[in-house]
């Protein structure tokens, strides 16, 4: 069955790769960047859905981060990743819960991080946003126990993307290292001692989003290779 996916933030890296997965897949895809919807702009959601129809499928993948000690973490760092990561995904699961409910069938897939199940040093603000957004991803799939609506999380190490990209900047600015050993670092830093690949995430998220993943619900599924067992 040809399905309407709406995949946020789905312009460039994992985004970019989950809308290319559901497309081949032959369902209809809405990849918005900010410029197509303000995920934390109340206003400009729900007219964004409004005029896109019945989703079957909705995958909160837009993010951002930064990083710095607690100690030196602004507090309009901290609003912006809260208002982006777990804000964003409140507001894009509340426009389609509706509709999902009563015709008793759809998908919600947030995809969130590792920093949504353990903490990082210097990433007070991103850890914090990931942890909320994993919580609603369980409070949603609790109010949607024995429907065949599901929300579930996909929670990944580092990926290849430009987000990526940015942490390997700043760490060779701190210290002084190329950019093979500051990617290095960051590799290191899962069990995987790569970084994931933005095709394996959009795998994840197909999983949860399938037909045939009806019975599983509210679960995270962490991709780093074995070091977190949830």
């Amino acid at each position: 069955m040809k399905r309407l996916v709406v995949v946020t933030g789905g312009t460039r890296g994992i985004g970019a790769a989950i809308a290319e997965h559901f497309t081949a897949a032959g369902d209809t895809v809405h990849a918005p960047g900010r410029r197509d919807c303000d995920v934390t702009d109340e206003q400009a959601v729900r007219s964004y859905f409004a005029e896109l129809g019945p989703v079957d499928v909705l995958v909160n993948n837009a993010g951002i981060s930064s990083s710095a000690p607690t100690a030196k973490t602004s507090l309009e760092d901290w609003r912006g990743q809260f208002e982006v990561n777990a804000t964003g995904a409140f507001l894009c699961t509340r426009e389609v819960l509706p509709g999902m409910r009563s015709r008793d069938r759809g998908r919600i897939v947030t995809v969130a991080s590792t920093a949504g199940h353990v903490g990082y040093r210097y990433t007070t603000g991103y850890t914090a946003s990931k942890h909320a957004a994993v919580g609603l991803m369980r409070a949603v799939a609790a109010e949607l126990t024995g429907t065949g609506v599901t929300a579930n999380a996909v929670c990944p190490a580092f990926v290849r993307t430009d987000m990526t990209a940015d942490s390997v900047a700043r760490i060779r600015e701190r210290t002084g290292r190329d950019e093979a050993d500051a990617e290095a670092a960051l590799a290191a830093a899962s069990p995987l001692g790569r970084l994931l690949e933005p095709s394996e995430v959009a795998f994840a998220v197909a999983f949860f989003a399938a037909e045939e993943a009806a019975a599983i619900n509210g679960q995270t599924l962490v991709l780093d290779g074995g070091g977190i067992q949830k």
